[in-house]
C-alpha cells in the first residue's frame, strides 16, 4: 500500500511495481490506483474548499507491469525521478478535520511548478540520454487547468502535447493518483518517448520516464 501521496501517488506505484519486478524479472505485478474524492466533499463556501470541490472526482485504473521483452511494443518504465519544489510547503496540502481531509490548493502552486520544473526535468533527461525534444508524449497530470498551463508555458510545449490531460479533465475530474494513468491510456497507442508528470502534497513533483 502506497498511501497518502495524493495526485502524484500513481507514479510512485510505477517506482515501487518497477522495482518487484527488478527484483523477480518473472513477476507480474498490478498496480491498482483508487480515489474516492467525493468522500471529503466540504459543506462550506470557503472558497479553498469550493474549489476542491468542483475539480476532485472519484476515478479507478490499474496497470500490468513486468519485465521489457524484445518482441513487445509496449512502454518500459526505465527511470522515475522526485523533486520537493522549494519554499512549496503550504501551497498543496491536507488536513484531516470533521468532514474528512481539507485539500488546500492554492493559487501559488502553478506558480511554483512553472518556475522550478524545467530545470529539474532537463537534468534528468539529460541523465537518460534524452533532451526535451525527444520526449514525444508528455502525460502531464492535470491537476488544474492553471497546472496543466504552468507545465506547458515551463517547457515550452506545444498546445497540443496537452490536449489528452485537458480532455481527462474535462470529461472525468481530477481524480488524483488515477488520472495520470487515464492521461496515459489515451496515448500509450502512440510511439514513446514517454514522460509522466504528477505534482502532489509537499509540493512535490514526480515523474516517470516509459520508452
Amino acid at each position: 500500500h502506497v498511501g497518502y501521496m495524493g495526485c502524484h501517488g500513481a507514479v510512485n506505484g510505477l517506482r515501487t511495481a518497477r522495482g518487484l519486478v527488478a527484483a523477480d524479472p518473472s513477476s507480474r505485478v498490478l498496480l491498482c490506483a483508487v480515489e474516492l474524492c467525493t468522500l471529503h466533499f466540504q459543506n462550506t463556501w470557503h472558497d479553498e474548499r469550493i474549489i476542491g470541490d468542483a475539480l476532485f472526482a472519484d476515478g479507478a485504473a490499474a496497470a500490468v507491469l513486468g519485465s521489457p521483452s524484445s518482441d513487445s511494443d509496449l512502454p518500459a518504465v526505465t527511470s522515475t525521478a522526485s523533486r520537493l519544489l522549494p519554499e512549496s510547503t503550504d501551497a498543496m496540502s491536507w488536513r484531516i478535520g470533521g468532514q474528512g481531509f481539507e485539500m488546500t490548493l492554492t493559487t501559488e502552486v502553478a506558480s511554483h511548478v512553472e518556475a522550478h520544473v524545467a530545470g529539474w526535468l532537463d537534468d534528468w533527461l539529460g541523465q537518460n540520454g534524452l533532451s526535451r525534444d525527444d520526449v514525444t508524449n508528455w502525460i502531464v497530470h492535470p491537476g488544474g487547468p492553471r497546472i496543466v498551463d504552468a507545465v506547458q508555458s515551463a517547457l515550452s510545449l506545444p498546445d497540443e502535447a496537452c490536449d489528452s490531460s485537458r480532455s481527462v479533465l474535462a470529461d472525468c475530474g481530477n481524480m488524483s493518483s488515477p488520472t495520470v494513468l487515464f492521461v496515459l491510456d489515451r496515448e500509450r497507442r502512440s510511439s514513446g518517448p514517454f514522460v509522466l508528470l504528477a505534482f502532489g502534497p509537499g509540493l512535490v513533483a514526480e515523474a516517470a520516464l516509459l520508452r
